[in-house]
């Protein structure tokens, strides 16, 4: 593990931070996650204070709950903060009130992960992924209205469907995770993935490519194909299996499968986000226990 040279406390606030943005593709790496603050730097500065603000807020509540050290430092408590101050500053106006509900979002992240962690390590559920940011995320989101908060308009993109847009579109895929759509932003992401692991990078460029290319067989509009919405759930499925090199065929299974899913959440109204990431892992994950073939559950639910 990379350690940062600075005094301890220091070090430990910084890494936790760092690895908060690293843990939203599921590495632990303070370079990761630096570079992951420089695409969104770089992408969409107007959300860089939403992520730090998010992030920070549920560090916070995690060491104020003392909840595991090693955890804290591992950045598990501050990737769906992250998430969160992310979807809300993309959605909302910023102001004040919007960054009050940011804080508050962040630190109830932490709360809602911590009994989910304790249930993956103690009763062998499956993994929580980024299952708070969706659930708060959607809670949110429908109480914008009622919270008179000012929503953003976002004019449409419109995409030339040609080679170069196709392969620009694997990495939007990839910046999409973390609401980026400019292809530098998810080049500087997938190099985040590279300098964490080599295998990450290369899981999450497949995983993106397979995903893009399902969406185009099952006849998506071009906007959200090309614009990165399928290969973002894509490369994170990528990453959160194919950890598991004895069984490749999981992770063909479970990218296909979460890009059949996606639509389905445009049919209820709801907006997509990690959701079908999250419900393909856990489906082929429960088929591997039901066949016998899952590992024991490990310290790390990640």
């Amino acid at each position: 593990m990379t350690r940062l040279p600075l005094r301890p406390e220091v070090r430990s606030w910084a890494s936790a931070q760092l690895n908060g943005f690293s843990q939203i593709f599921l590495q632990r790496h303070p370079g990761c996650g630096a570079l992951i603050l420089l695409a969104i730097a770089v992408g969409a500065p107007n959300l860089l204070g939403g992520a730090l603000l998010g992030g920070a807020a549920a560090w916070l509540t995690a060491v104020r709950r003392r909840f595991a050290a090693e955890d804290i430092e591992a950045g598990l408590y501050g990737y769906n903060g992250v998430l969160l101050g992310l979807l809300l500053s993309l959605r909302f106006e910023p102001s004040l009130y919007l960054a009050l509900l940011i804080l508050c979002a962040g630190g109830l992240s932490s709360l809602v992960l911590h009994p989910l962690l304790k249930a993956v390590r103690q009763r062998n559920w499956l993994p929580a992924y980024t299952a708070p940011f969706v659930g708060l995320g959607w809670l949110l989101l429908a109480l914008g209205a009622p919270l008179e908060l000012t929503p953003i308009t976002t004019p449409p993109h419109h995409f030339q469907h040609d080679w170069l847009e196709t392969a620009l579109a694997v990495i939007r895929g990839i910046g999409q995770v973390i609401f980026l759509d400019r292809p530098i932003a998810g080049a500087l992401v997938l190099a985040a993935l590279f300098l964490a692991s080599w295998r990450a990078g290369v899981w999450a460029l497949l995983g993106s490519t397979t995903a893009l290319a399902t969406a185009s067989w099952l006849g998506q509009p071009a906007e959200a194909m090309l614009g990165g919405l399928f290969g973002l759930n894509g490369a994170l499925i990528a990453l959160a299996l194919g950890r598991d090199f004895r069984r490749p065929w999981c992770v063909l299974v479970a990218i296909p499968l979460g890009a059949c899913l996606q639509p389905g959440f445009a049919v209820i109204g709801l907006p997509a986000m990690t959701a079908p990431f999250i419900l393909a892992c856990w489906l082929v994950l429960a088929t591997k226990r039901c066949l016998g073939l899952a590992k024991p559950v490990r310290s790390r639910p990640l």
